[in-house]
């Protein structure tokens, strides 16, 4: 286990990662701590030799944005070896609004005080939260979006994948939705991208009905190549056997490694 629970019960985890290599060899590692049902939402990132063994370097808490929480990050190395992580407010209650704010450092310590700059605020009918970025081959920037409808009270957690590229990683242009629920199947309520590898496999994971919502399943996904970040789902869900090891696991994030082996964390 790389990082424990803060406690026990429904909503105490730690989780929803994402790592990238930095020019020594080393991982940065981006992960979310919940503490609770109703518990206080952070960010944390840590440096690691191997992978396995974190050390912390920096904790962003949600009072930083006057949110109620703070959802998953996404954290991504530049060009020139600087450091963007992306976080997802959520909006104070009764709102049930998320937007997306990027910081920005020269090293990854540096996000305890970097000034954070809105760059998916989402709108009035339409949360934001939980992206995944990531560069591309060509110099450019990419990044997946789980987007929950605000339209209907009390039924915020249905959630769509949208797609957005960018060319700074800081001003982006939005493609609409790559990835939806499949109605009658066990993703019919919600379908959330949640890693991408560089051959067009991908994770996402979903939920059938409003009351599996903190209970998703796990689906595999590869980009269709018809339009710009689409996928579609290749397996249905994660195996019987599995889901009662882990009855919640939700959020894959699987990343390739030197050599011919991958790193895969769960939460």
């Amino acid at each position: 286990m790389a990082v424990p629970a803060p406690g026990t019960g429904v909503g105490w985890w730690a989780g929803s990662s994402q790592a990238a290599l930095d020019d020594d060899g080393t991982y940065v590692i981006a992960y979310r701590v919940r503490t609770g049902v109703h518990g206080r939402g952070s960010n944390v990132v840590a440096r690691s030799e191997d992978g396995e063994r974190l050390t912390t370097v920096c904790t962003i808490e949600q009072d930083r944005f006057r949110a109620q929480s703070l959802e998953k990050p996404s954290l991504v190395r530049t060009d020139d070896g600087r450091w963007h992580l992306y976080v997802c407010p959520a909006a104070p209650a009764p709102s049930k609004h998320w937007w997306i704010d990027v910081l920005e450092a020269d090293d990854p310590a540096g996000f305890a005080d970097a000034e954070a700059r809105t760059v998916f605020p989402g709108d009035e009918n339409t949360g934001v939260k939980d992206p995944f970025v990531r560069r591309t081959p060509d110099g450019g920037w990419e990044a997946w979006i789980c987007c929950h409808p605000l339209d209907v009270p009390d039924e915020e957690d249905r959630m769509t994948t949208a797609y957005a590229t960018s060319a700074d990683g800081l001003a982006w242009d939005w493609h609409g939705t790559v990835l939806a629920p499949r109605p009658g199947m066990w993703d019919g309520r919600g379908a959330r991208l949640t890693a991408i590898l560089p051959d067009g496999r991908a994770a996402y994971d979903g939920r059938a009905t409003k009351e599996e919502n903190w209970f998703e399943r796990i689906g595999l996904a590869r980009r269709t190549g018809r339009r710009a970040g689409e996928v579609e789902p290749i397996v249905c869900q994660v195996e019987e056997e599995a889901r009662r090891r882990w009855p919640a696991v939700r959020r894959l994030f699987v990343r390739p490694m030197q050599g011919a082996a991958s790193q895969r964390e769960h939460r």
